[in-house]
């Protein structure tokens, strides 16, 4: 029903940037919720931040101040900004939409790798 495309993820140096996005295509075109997650070996994947249909932004304290969730909802994308980057940021970084009683989604994920 819903089909996610992440791009933007690969290999930087510590204190550079990234830009992650998402494209959400298929028969649901709404999405109460629009978030990444990230795993890193050996850990749980965790929440990094999400951003509901009205705008409201929330992030994991890990990221705050580093990363800026947006998205536009006439694309259906939702991106994650990542500035300051560090080698704990390393991780494979996870789409997730949730169209409430239609379902939640995952994207295939991206490989996000901070270092020298």
């Amino acid at each position: 029903q819903v089909q996610l495309v992440e791009s933007g993820g690969g290999l930087v140096q510590p204190g550079g940037s990234l830009r992650l996005s998402c494209a959400a295509s298929g028969i649901i075109r709404s999405f109460a919720l629009m978030g990444w997650y990230r795993q890193a070996p050996g850990k749980q994947r965790e929440s990094v931040a999400f951003i509901t249909s009205g705008g409201i932004t929330n992030y994991a304290n890990s990221v705050k101040g580093r990363f800026t969730i947006s998205r536009d909802n006439a694309k259906n994308t939702v991106y994650l900004q990542m500035n300051s980057l560090q080698p704990e940021d390393t991780a494979v970084y996870y789409c997730n939409v949730d169209a409430l009683h239609a379902g939640n989604y995952w994207g295939q994920g991206t490989q996000v790798t901070v270092s020298l």
